[in-house]
């Protein structure tokens, strides 16, 4: 059992929605990545989603697109998402989920990227383009969390594929679209996802276009984590603290 198993089994039995932080590696400079995840682990963060820069990413909104290509232009690669892993694990035991699209993971090598991911202290992969019938056994042969997207237009038996192929959960995106802040949620989320619910036994973590203390509040009882990635970014990129995010959005109201 690695450590994403480990926290959603701790979330089930602390009845607790968990918060899962997004950064780019790289973002703004490869030398801050692993400081940056300490301040959010220190602010709240259950896990963290280390994105690895990418120069097409059409998953992903404005702000997210920019700080990948901050960090290319900083001259990171997927070298540098190991690096940036074993720096963290000197000093935390966070999960660490490695974020991409297939493209930077298939030029690696799937045998190579999976191999290396393990001996970094990563402990899960989430390939956003990736279906679950082109997935392999390279990454669960190395220990490694399985994670795949379901989405509010999934049919039922998507919504079962998706379930026994991403393991120790299923990311829900939360609405049809790219990722980015939004002001308000979709206002047919919480009905369709508590549809879905209805329909899987493994936990769940809902993430695209939650910000804010008030979508936490609205989504806390229906899934069993949040991710929360363009308002970290944001932050970053303007220089902000990212622990600010993650403290506004986890403290009482």
């Amino acid at each position: 059992m690695n450590r994403v198993d480990r926290l959603f089994r701790k979330l089930r039995a602390e009845k607790r929605c968990g918060l899962i932080a997004y950064v780019t590696c790289g973002d703004p400079d490869p030398s801050a990545t692993a400081g940056i995840v300490a301040e959010l682990e220190a602010a709240g963060a259950d896990a963290i989603e280390l994105g690895v820069p990418f120069s097409d990413p059409i998953a992903d909104g404005p702000v997210i697109q920019a700080a990948s290509q901050r960090a290319l232009a900083k001259g990171t690669t997927t070298d540098d998402l190991f690096r940036i892993a074993r720096e963290i694990r000197t000093k935390s035991e966070i999960p660490l989920i490695a974020f991409s699209y297939l493209n930077p993971i298939l030029r690696y090598g799937r045998e190579r990227f999976a191999e290396a991911a393990e001996a970094a202290g990563i402990d899960g992969v989430l390939l956003t383009d990736l279906p679950p019938e082109a997935a392999d056994g390279a990454f669960r042969e190395r220990g490694l969390a399985t994670i795949f997207l379901l989405a509010p237009t999934s049919s039922d038996k998507r919504i079962k594929a998706i379930e026994r192929a991403s393991d120790p959960f299923v990311y829900y995106v939360s609405t049809t679209g790219v990722t980015g802040t939004r002001s308000e949620l979709d206002p047919a989320l919480l009905a369709r996802l508590d549809e879905v619910r209805s329909k899987m036994r493994k936990p769940i973590a809902v993430g695209f276009g939650i910000s804010k203390r008030e979508h936490y509040e609205a989504l806390k009882d229906r899934c069993d984590a949040i991710v929360v990635g363009s308002a970290i970014v944001r932050a970053i990129g303007e220089g902000r603290s990212a622990g600010e995010v993650v403290r506004a959005i986890l403290s009482p109201a």
